[in-house]
Order: C-alpha cells, then sequence, then structure tokens
C-alpha cells in the first residue's frame, strides 16, 4: 500500500491491499478540512486518477481529525479568482469569475456524476462545499451530531450553484430551509428524511464507512461503471437538466451582490476586523431568538 499525496500533503491519496478501495483523506484539519482551489484540484486529479485504474471500484472520501469539511477557505475567498486581486483587495471582474466558478462546479459536476462508487464518511462538520460533496456521494455515513448546513448564503445569498441537487437530495421545503436561512443543523435530526445512507454515533462512523465501502467493493466492477451511467442518465433526465451551466452563472454572478447599509457584508467585515471576528458578527447579525 502507498500513499500520495498533493497540495504540500493536504490530500492523501492510497490504494488498498486488494486494489477495490482508494481512499481521498483532506488532510488540513488545523483548518477543519477547508479547501482552496490547489486541495481541490488535487482532489480532482486523484479522483481522475480512480476513474482511470481498473481495479478501483470504490473511493471512500473523508476528513483527517474528525471533520469531514468545512467547504471552501473563506479565508482568503479573492484568492480563489487570483493573486493580484486578492493582494490589492479588490474584486475580481464578472469575466474573471464566470471562468473561475466554472472550473470549481466542473470539479462538483463530474463527482456528481463519477463513475466509481463513491462513499463519505462525515464526521464534526459538513458545511458548504463539504455538505455538496457529503450529499453528492454514493453512499454517505454521517455521525449523528455532525453540522451540516450552508452558512455561506449569508453572506452571498442563497442562489449559490448545485440548487438542482439540493433540491433533488434534500426535497423542496429542506432545501429552501437551509438555503433562505443559512441554519446549520445537526444531521441526526435528518435521520428520518433518509437524506444520508446510514447516520450513526460518531464513534462509529469509520467503522461504519469502511463496511459500507466493503460491501459496494464486491459488486461486479463493469456493473458497478454501467449502473452509475444509467443513474447519471436518469438524473440527467429528472433533474438536472441546465445544471451545468445554471449553478456557475448562479455563483459567479451571486458573489458579485451589492448590499445595504444594513446588511451584513462579510468580504467587508473581514477586511476591517480579520477572519475569525468577520464570522462572529455574522452569526450575531443572523441571530433571532426562538419565541
Amino acid at each position: 500500500m502507498s500513499v500520495s499525496t498533493a497540495a504540500d500533503g493536504r490530500v492523501q491519496y492510497e490504494v488498498g491491499p486488494d486494489g477495490r478501495i482508494a481512499t481521498l483523506t483532506l488532510n488540513h484539519p488545523e483548518r477543519r478540512n477547508s479547501y482552496d482551489a490547489a486541495m481541490r484540484d488535487g482532489m480532482a486529479g486523484f479522483l481522475a486518477a480512480a476513474a482511470d485504474d481498473d481495479e478501483v471500484t470504490v473511493v471512500l472520501l473523508r476528513g483527517a481529525g474528525g471533520v469531514f469539511s468545512t467547504g471552501a477557505d473563506m479565508n482568503n475567498a479573492y484568492g480563489w479568482y487570483g493573486k493580484e486581486d486578492a493582494a490589492q483587495g479588490r474584486r475580481p471582474s464578472q469575466r474573471r469569475r464566470l471562468t473561475v466558478d466554472r472550473k470549481t462546479f466542473d470539479f462538483y459536476h463530474e463527482f456528481l456524476g463519477y463513475p466509481k462508487v463513491t462513499v463519505a464518511e462525515v464526521g464534526g462538520f459538513a458545511l458548504g462545499g463539504g455538505f455538496e460533496l457529503a450529499l453528492m456521494a454514493d453512499l454517505a455515513v454521517v455521525a449523528a451530531d455532525t453540522r451540516i448546513g450552508m452558512p455561506a448564503t449569508r453572506f452571498l445569498g442563497p442562489a449559490l450553484g448545485s440548487l438542482h441537487m439540493f433540491f433533488h437530495r434534500l426535497g423542496p421545503v429542506l432545501a429552501r430551509r437551509l438555503l433562505l436561512t443559512g441554519d446549520i443543523v445537526e444531521a441526526g435530526s435528518l435521520s428520518h428524511l433518509g437524506v444520508f445512507t446510514e447516520t450513526c454515533a460518531p464513534d462509529q462512523v469509520t467503522a461504519r464507512a469502511r463496511y459500507w465501502a466493503e460491501k459496494a467493493a464486491r459488486m461486479p466492477a463493469d456493473g458497478v461503471v454501467i449502473a452509475k451511467e444509467a443513474f447519471r442518465l436518469v438524473e440527467q433526465s429528472q433533474a438536472y437538466q441546465g445544471e451545468e451551466v445554471a449553478s456557475y452563472l448562479f455563483h459567479a454572478f451571486g458573489t458579485n451582490l451589492q448590499f445595504g447599509a444594513d446588511e451584513f457584508n462579510f468580504v467587508k467585515a473581514r477586511a476591517q476586523h480579520g477572519t475569525k471576528e468577520a464570522f462572529r458578527l455574522r452569526d450575531e447579525h443572523f441571530h433571532v431568538p426562538e419565541p
């Protein structure tokens, strides 16, 4: 068994002894496995390698340190669009947003239609892009206390892209609730809805994810690939027509919002107070006491 790394060791990839199960690990625990463009590209590279590996049937996606992922690294949001804009603190052009966001959502679309079985081992936090990956996985084992949601809607609005996927996976009622409020909820509170394959105690997540990976790995490899393509065809015909364009368009336009004087502007707050304080101010602004 050999371990390969990318993005300065923040993404790790290994194939098990029998060659059937590959494990892809986000290894950035000090930042709760949030990822930047380099880490995303590292994941994409390893996923492409697994797709081309004729022996691999299952890819197990996990995060180091007991946390799945808090999604895109918001400590340097403009850094996604280029070093020059980030260094000068200016907004990237709309054409730059469209180019970068199209590449970003191409990654999610490839994962959603991935030809091998994907299993997600989810604990701690699954927020933003991490939540999307958990929802896109074929099989997802989630700790009951995992905090899930799309908090970025609180400073970008709900048009973040992947709207078709949210409605298809969560249902219209729950999708609207999470996207229109930015609520972060515990996965256990949704277990009765069947959003994930299995919700279990935190200390069982690793073993249960491995269990599901091993079950899927015993399936006929050709049959799995054929089934995955059939699944993709069904989803494209039922739910995802237009998604590949709509997702990055919504995100590119949504990241160029103008804010009213009484609205919370995360980018401005971060520039004035730093990232940690900006998150605190965000939570303070959006807190509404329950009656």
